[in-house]
C-alpha cells in the first residue's frame, strides 16, 4: 500500500503500473496478486482509509457531543487534508459520479460521494433538529454544496492553499446555514 501511494502521488494512477508498485516495494509482480486484483482496488483501499478517517474523528466529536458545525468543519478540514496530499485523488474524487470520466476500470466502482454525502447529511440533518442550521434548505442539498467546495478550490487561481480555500468556504458555508 505503501509503495503504491508513493507511485501515485509521484506518477499519477493513470501512469503508474501494477510493476511500478511491485518494483517500488521491492517484490515480484506475482506476489501483487496475492493481495490485490488490481491498482483500482488499492485506489479503493486508500479512499478506504480517508473514509475511515473521518469517520474516526467524527465519532469523537460526536461522542463529546460537539456542535454539528465544529462535526462539519472536522470532516472538511480532514478531506481536504487528504485530497491536498493524494493530489490523484483529487479528479477520481470529484468524477465520482460520472462513470465515463473514471480510469479504465474504475466505472461503477468509486462510491467516494455515497460514502461521504450520508455522513455529511446526517450531520446537517442534526443540526437542523438541534435548532444550529436552518431548516428551509434540505440538508441533502447543503451535503451537495459541501461536496463542490471540493471543486471550486481546486479550480480556484487566488493565492492560497488548498487547505486554506477550503476551510475558508466552508466558513462561509456554514454561516449561511446557521441560524440566527
Amino acid at each position: 500500500m505503501d509503495a503504491a501511494l508513493g507511485e501515485f502521488r509521484r506518477k499519477g494512477f493513470r501512469d503508474t503500473s501494477v510493476a511500478d508498485i511491485m518494483r517500488a516495494a521491492d517484490l515480484g509482480i506475482g506476489t501483487f496478486y496475492n493481495y490485490f486484483n488490481s491498482k483500482e482496488e488499492i485506489l479503493m483501499s486508500l479512499l478506504g482509509r480517508l473514509s475511515e478517517d473521518v469517520v474516526a474523528a467524527l465519532g469523537e466529536l460526536k461522542a463529546a457531543n460537539r456542535p454539528s458545525a465544529e462535526l462539519l468543519q472536522a470532516g472538511s478540514r480532514i478531506t481536504a487534508k487528504f485530497l491536498d496530499e493524494n493530489r490523484y485523488v483529487l479528479p477520481l474524487f470529484l468524477s465520482a459520479s460520472e462513470d465515463s470520466s473514471l480510469p479504465e476500470g474504475m466505472a461503477g466502482k468509486i462510491q467516494m460521494t455515497p460514502r461521504f454525502k450520508p455522513v455529511f447529511t446526517d450531520i446537517i440533518r442534526q443540526g437542523q433538529e438541534r435548532g444550529e442550521f436552518r431548516e428551509d434548505v434540505p440538508a441533502e442539498l447543503v451535503a451537495e454544496m459541501f461536496h463542490s467546495v471540493y471543486q471550486a478550490a481546486s479550480f480556484s487561481r487566488l493565492d492560497i492553499s488548498f487547505r486554506e480555500n477550503v476551510a475558508m468556504k466552508t466558513r462561509i458555508l456554514l454561516d449561511g446555514i446557521r441560524r440566527p
